[in-house]
């Protein structure tokens, strides 16, 4: 979801993502420029492009930088904002949505990116890439404007589904944590639980039973679970990943993205407001662009489908070519890492630690329920 550091500067030879250029809000045109826009800052990265042949053959061709990079897969449908998810499935076969995830399945590309209807594209994945084994729900993941010297965190679930249990939330944390070491290069990330306190004996009761099995497994996972985290911590340095269920994750999202905006337009009131003001603006306008970049959702964009046989990247559906080109940007770096096969190794490998302390934390239940029913 951001222009960070840890996202840019990668050289990646041959890397070829899967790019869907009819779903977004404002048409091929702004996803064109935004594959443009990234391809100048990565030489090697190369696109399959689904859509509209004749439509997508003179955008590409406009753009000098994509001559010779894009393989365009003619599509004649195109899925909609407002379509059923369930009705898309029937009936999107010839659509450039699935096109691109097809490109995935067929081991062809290493990740797709669409700006479409998001709860259609998470169906169509799931459908075709099926989920790892071991995976009950897949999250979407996305990135956090934070103090970190990343200068993100990672939050999921965002909005793949509204409901989670314990052992979903312990997976979310194993599949949030992998994320974090291949695309943000964290060796050793810091999980946090959100909830409405920090003290262990807060929140329903799948939050108590997921507190204890993240904290079980986390030796064996390679990360540092610090406990309970609540809103607050979202941009704080004091966690790297903030598991959560699809409800709370995606409120909190598009909360934080309409705070963000609503920052960006009062502060260009108050510089108006008056010519003393005007010059002051004057006065910080480097320091008020650096502002504003680090807050442009555009720039924070790119929800990762995470627990599926292939990588999906969520643009937003209004994504104009800057946001693009940051989905496309986030797209490469965890298709260099070869991000779904190191995902799939990890949950294997947690799956039999996991399981002793869902087992574990069940009797611990049991005998707490015991114990107050005695009482």
């Amino acid at each position: 979801m951001t222009d960070t550091a840890a996202l840019t500067g990668a050289q990646i030879p041959g890397t070829v993502l899967s790019i869907d250029a009819m779903g977004g809000d404002l048409g091929p045109s702004a996803v064109v420029s935004g594959m443009a826009k990234s391809a100048s800052k990565n030489p090697n990265i190369r696109f399959i492009v689904h859509g509209d042949e004749a439509e997508l053959t003179r955008l590409i061709d406009r753009k000098k930088v994509l001559a010779g990079r894009c393989d365009i897969r003619h599509a004649e449908a195109v899925v909609t904002m407002d379509e059923k998810p369930s009705l898309v499935m029937r009936h999107g076969k010839n659509t450039s949505m699935w096109s691109a995830v097809e490109s995935v399945r067929a081991g062809e590309a290493k990740v797709a990116v669409s700006c479409g209807n998001t709860g259609a594209l998470m169906l169509m994945s799931m459908l075709r890439l099926r989920k790892i084994e071991g995976v009950n729900r897949p999250a979407i993941a996305c990135l956090w404007p934070s103090r970190n010297p990343q200068g993100f965190n990672v939050m999921l679930d965002a909005g793949a589904d509204i409901r989670a249990d314990a052992e979903d939330l312990l997976q979310y944390a194993l599949m949030g944590a992998s994320y974090a070491r291949n695309g943000l290069d964290l060796k050793r990330p810091r999980v946090g639980l959100l909830n409405v306190g920090t003290e262990e004996h807060k929140g329903r009761a799948e939050l108590k039973m997921a507190h204890d099995l993240i904290e079980r497994v986390a030796p064996a996972a390679n990360f540092e679970f610090i406990g309970n985290v609540e809103g607050g911590d979202l941009p704080s340095d004091r966690v790297d990943v903030v598991v959560t269920d699809g409800f709370t994750g995606n409120v909190a999202l598009k909360t934080g993205e309409g705070t963000a905006r609503m920052i960006r337009e009062l502060l260009g009131e108050a510089f108006r407001y008056s010519p003393l003001s005007r010059i002051a603006a004057l006065l910080a306008l480097t320091s008020m662009r650096r502002l504003s970049k680090r807050i442009d959702p555009r720039r924070v964009n790119g929800g990762v489908f995470l627990g599926l046989n292939g990588t999906i990247v969520k643009s937003h559906g209004s994504s104009d070519p800057t946001g693009m080109a940051a989905a496309i940007k986030l797209a490469a770096r965890l298709a260099a890492s070869d991000f779904t096969e190191r995902l799939a190794a990890r949950i294997g490998d947690a799956e039999e630690a996991a399981a002793a302390a869902i087992h574990e934390a069940e009797e611990k239940q049991e005998q707490e329920e015991q114990q107050e029913s005695k009482s």
